[in-house]
């Protein structure tokens, strides 16, 4: 600490980090406990990749068919079954964002209190896990009519002029850089809000929309901080798509099945999301996670000198501590 503020750091909120994923999965190793944070880790990371499988056919026959057998069904039936299909996919990729906005808060509480559950946290952060699914589901909406608008000015053109793709190359070119980077760049903003959105709500039980607003102010105060994190991240996040990878090749795509493949790889994601909850439990007690409660076995860890000091107030909107006992 510098006077009042806080020494924000990189390196060790990932050493702490590394440390209590040692200590929730590997001391003692139970594998009970590891199976239940895994599936806990499995929802929070619902749709998220892996568990799909790349088989070689001829893919030129196969179109073939499939458009032979298209084309033999009557065109009513066929735009009905499109519409359903189209349907189900939304109603499936709904579900999926609905249960990993819950599931992600079962996995902080199974990280923040070392423990493996998953009935009581899915029924003390049912409201939560409700908000911020809903508003992640606003987030989706905007993201996609931004994306609509923004190419806009490239696929009018297209439609107007079958000619242009071939007259135009550097406006063609420019335009798609353009929309993937906006794109990347709203994407990665809203992965680093999200994050820590996660972590105000667990702390302050507040609704997304006030997790939200918390967290793009404290990212405009700390610019530099969260940038050098973002930076830290992409490679943690290269780093473990690399282990993931050979992990896959070395269990001949075992860890490529869904949940097995998240079980295998566990140390990986307690270590991602704690770093991510020791990094903002920095910027004060109101940010920290394990400010009401630190599992006896974290104290060590949790109480060093560059960690948030046990003596700072709860928030307001944490529930009072009961009164000490008093021993005759």
């Amino acid at each position: 600490m510098n006077g009042s503020e806080p020494r924000i750091e990189i390196f060790r909120p990932f050493g702490e980090a590394f440390e209590l994923t040692t200590k929730i999965l590997f001391q003692p190793f139970d594998l009970k406990k590891w199976l239940v944070i895994g599936f806990a880790a499995w929802l929070a990371n619902l749709g998220g990749g892996g568990g799909s499988f790349n088989y070689r056919t001829n893919r030129g026959e196969g179109l073939q068919k499939i458009n032979e057998t298209i084309s033999q069904i009557p065109q009513p039936i066929l735009i009905v079954g499109v519409c359903v299909l189209i349907l189900l996919v939304l109603v499936l990729v709904v579900l999926v964002a609905w249960l990993r906005a819950r599931g992600v808060f079962m996995f902080i509480d199974c990280i923040v209190k070392n423990r493996g559950a998953i009935a009581e946290p899915r029924r003390d952060f049912r409201k939560d896990g409700n908000g911020y699914f809903l508003f992640s589901l606003l987030v989706g909406i905007v993201l996609l009519v931004f994306a609509v608008v923004f190419s806009l000015p490239l696929v009018i053109p297209i439609i107007k002029d079958s000619t242009f793709l071939r007259t135009h190359h550097v406006y063609v070119i420019v335009a798609i850089a353009a929309l993937i980077f906006a794109m990347i760049f709203l994407l990665l903003a809203w992965s680093l809000i999200a994050s820590f959105m996660l972590a105000v709500m667990y702390r302050q039980r507040c609704r997304a929309s006030e997790a939200f607003t918390i967290v793009t102010r404290l990212i405009a105060a700390h610019p530099g901080e969260m940038l050098l994190y973002c930076l830290f991240w992409i490679v943690l996040a290269l780093a473990t798509a690399l282990v993931a990878c050979l992990a896959t090749c070395a269990t001949c795509c075992i860890a490529a099945i869904p949940y097995v493949g998240t079980v295998i790889l566990l140390p990986l994601f307690v270590l991602l999301r704690s770093f991510s909850l020791l990094f903002i439990r920095q910027f004060g007690p109101d940010y920290d996670v394990w400010a009401s409660f630190i599992p006896p076995e974290f104290l060590p860890i949790l109480l060093s000198l560059s960690s948030v000091p046990a003596t700072s107030a709860p928030s307001s909107k944490l529930p009072p501590e009961p009164p000490p006992r008093l021993s005759i």
